[in-house]
């Protein structure tokens, strides 16, 4: 299937189908969202996959009763590092560094301009910073599982504290940003019909330079 097509053949689902997404189909999705593009290459989220009946019941709890969360076939949670110490930009750069075969000496100056960017910000700035490298993931996740021909339906409709809570997300210094429940449509989910709703070309793109 190309690309656009997937992209138009995906909708934000209303009710999911029992059926089980296989394990690595799901894992391909992850993996291709695992590529995703991150501000200095630090990936500052982790992505959640749970099926535990009794902890998305947990969860629902926290979903305004959208149970979806419940019946997908998967909830993926992609959670936000709430804080960036020496630590997390050294273990990247010694990733870097083995990756490129380069000595880690190397990349001081970088690790040094990574690092002055972090110390820049207020703890709530960074919070922000980190959300939205998970939602930079977040699409990727969407387009790789609509070539896939897995559904999705991204959802902000959640209590961020209550995720947390359940998850034990604050000990590991993360907080929920956004969460994907996947799994396949349900022959009667209405939404599965409606036409797509998007601008046009024209007033989406602006073409400058000519």
């Amino acid at each position: 299937m190309k690309l656009t097509e997937a992209l138009a053949w995906r909708y934000a689902v209303k009710a999911f189908s029992p059926r089980e997404v296989e394990a690595e189909t799901l894992r391909g999705i992850l993996e291709a969202t695992r590529m995703s593009a991150s501000a200095y290459g630090l990936q500052p989220y982790r992505m959640l996959v749970i099926q535990a009946p009794e902890v998305r019941r947990q969860l629902l709890e926290h979903s305004y009763g959208q149970d979806k969360v419940l019946h997908s076939s998967h909830l993926v949670v992609f959670a936000a590092h709430t804080a960036l110490g020496t630590d997390a930009v050294d273990h990247y750069i010694q990733r870097a560094a083995a990756s490129r075969n380069v000595p880690v000496s190397e990349l001081d100056a970088y690790a040094q301009q990574i690092q002055g960017a972090l110390a820049r910000m207020s703890a709530a700035e960074l919070v922000a910073w980190t959300k939205n490298q998970a939602y930079l993931a977040l699409g990727n996740f969407l387009t790789a599982a609509a070539l896939a021909r897995v559904d999705t339906c991204p959802m902000e409709g959640f209590d961020a504290a209550g995720y947390d809570r359940v998850l034990g997300l604050s000990q590991q210094q993360l907080t929920t940003a956004v969460i994907c429940p996947v799994g396949y449509r349900h022959a009667d989910d209405p939404h599965a019909g409606y036409p797509k709703v998007r601008k046009p070309f024209g007033e989406m793109v602006a073409e400058l330079g000519q």
